[in-house]
């Protein structure tokens, strides 16, 4: 209510308590202002009380909620079922317009402001994770592949006699896939062993350079986050390269967010070269369901090129799930996952190299990966070739998900361009192994119970105990 409606209500019940009310809704909408005052993230989470309160105000302000409006055009925000109405605050229509996503929409000032004051919040953040020198983002309603899709779409027009882009190999499809749709070909450049380690082979793409001619490539595209024993590329080579040679250099940086080292070697590529664009998922960085990504860059003015090239109006689930997350974190929440990824961490990789050695295995040395550790599985390659695939088998039967095992060999077609040694990112490594993530959110209970049933799966397998003895508890 309004301080009128206040004062009339002090007519109706003691005016004491009306005070003490007005004095309570103050509180939210002294929060609010702030929100709107320094689009940053808050440093304290706020209640859902807040959260909703402030929903329901953007709400009000969009053409489908007013009262007596009467829409004839073909998108007026109209909802059949009551449910996706509640589910969606009432916000329909959506963020951006026809020809640009980041567009104010008229029909829709609540859901323009969310778009806006959402992607100020995620800028404010991903300084706070490391990339401070960064001057704009917007978050866009499709995964990383797509968004990376869309960078490259973008580039082309700067770019017009670019027909390769520069890929250090990681066995991600949609990474690969995205360059495809985009109508680009893919220039892949295996990676060099160092140690456990595969790392960026520097000089294999600069030779790529040279022998393509920069005016010929789009962009070089590496990447940050990815399953070890593969670690995080050279970025900061990679970014001097692209600065040397004047071409354009796009970051996958999936969850790269979550990671201060991941984070400090796009501030540090920024800050020595050249990054013009880098991509990070919403669900994989903010726990939010999967949809959304953020593109974000060093170039204003080029981030919001890329923005335009999103062909018509957007949905704003993502931006919605995203703000709602943050502000219920506030900035403190946010310092405390990323503290507690790091602590389990160290906790995963003491665990499943307890594990490995009491297998005849060992924890694979790959120090340059912050998220991703991996275990040898030398010992069942040795017993069957079949035992390293079974394990991913019964593994997955008893519910631990997100683990990988990767066997020796592996060939997959993937677009016309044939892997070999899939998963593995390299033709031969040595290795077959099983891959475990310390992702933002996993908790000690998660390591635990995974390295119980790991323990039990690998037991069974080298016959030790009876298969059907292992069961999820």
């Amino acid at each position: 209510m309004n301080s009128e409606n206040f004062s009339i209500s002090e007519k109706i019940v003691s005016p004491s308590y009306i005070r003490q009310g007005s004095q309570a809704r103050r509180s939210h909408e002294q929060l609010i202002r702030l929100l709107l005052e320094q689009g940053k993230c808050p440093e304290e989470g706020w209640s859902e009380s807040t959260i909703e309160l402030f929903l329901n105000e953007l709400a009000v302000m969009d053409s489908n909620n007013f009262l007596g409006n009467c829409g004839v055009g073909e998108r007026e925000g109209r909802v059949a079922s009551s449910l996706v109405a509640r589910r969606h605050y009432r916000l329909i229509h959506g963020i951006g317009r026809s020809g640009d996503i980041a567009a104010i929409q008229p029909k829709a000032t609540g859901s323009s402001l969310l778009n806006k004051l959402t992607n100020s919040v995620v800028l404010d953040i991903l300084k706070l994770s490391g990339v401070r020198s960064v001057t704009s983002c917007f978050v866009v309603p499709m995964a990383t592949g797509m968004s990376l899709t869309l960078c490259f779409l973008t580039l082309r027009h700067k770019r017009p006699k670019g027909r390769y882009i520069i890929w250090p190999r990681i066995d991600q499809k949609s990474c690969f896939k995205a360059m495809i749709t985009a109508g680009f070909e893919p220039v892949v450049v295996e990676n060099i062993l160092e140690g456990d380690e595969l790392r960026t082979d520097m000089e294999a793409v600069e030779r790529k350079v040279q022998e393509l001619g920069a005016e010929n490539i789009l962009c070089i595209h590496s990447t940050t986050s990815c399953f070890a024993p593969r670690v995080p590329d050279r970025l900061e080579e990679l970014a001097t390269m692209s600065a040397k040679y004047d071409i354009p250099h796009v970051v996958n940086n999936a969850y790269g967010v979550q990671s201060s080292k991941c984070m400090h070697l796009i501030q540090q590529g920024a800050r020595v070269g050249r990054i013009d664009a880098f991509v990070q998922s919403l669900d994989k960085n903010f726990m939010v369901p999967v949809g959304g990504a953020i593109i974000a860059g060093f170039n204003e003015s080029f981030i919001q090129e890329i923005s335009r090239m999103y062909p018509g109006r957007a949905s704003a689930s993502p931006s919605l799930d995203v703000l709602i997350t943050l502000l219920t974190l506030g900035a403190s929440g946010y310092r405390k996952l990323l503290a507690e990824q790091k602590e389990m961490y160290t906790y995963l990789a003491q665990e499943l190299k307890r594990l490995a050695a009491a297998h005849g295995e060992r924890l694979l040395h790959t120090p340059h990966n912050p998220i991703s550790l991996a275990m040898s599985l030398d010992g069942l390659q040795t017993q069957s070739g079949k035992s390293v695939t079974q394990l991913g088998s019964m593994l997955f039967t008893r519910q631990v998900s997100g683990a990988r095992v990767v066997a020796l060999g592996n060939k997959q077609m993937v677009s016309g361009h044939m892997f070999s040694g899939f998963m593995s990112h390299s033709e031969a490594y040595p290795h077959p192994y099983l891959n475990a993530a310390s992702a933002v959110g996993i908790t000690r209970d998660d390591v635990t119970l995974c390295i119980k049933r790991l323990d039990k799966c690998l037991k069974s397998l080298r016959k030790e105990i009876p298969c059907e003895s292992i069961h999820a508890p």
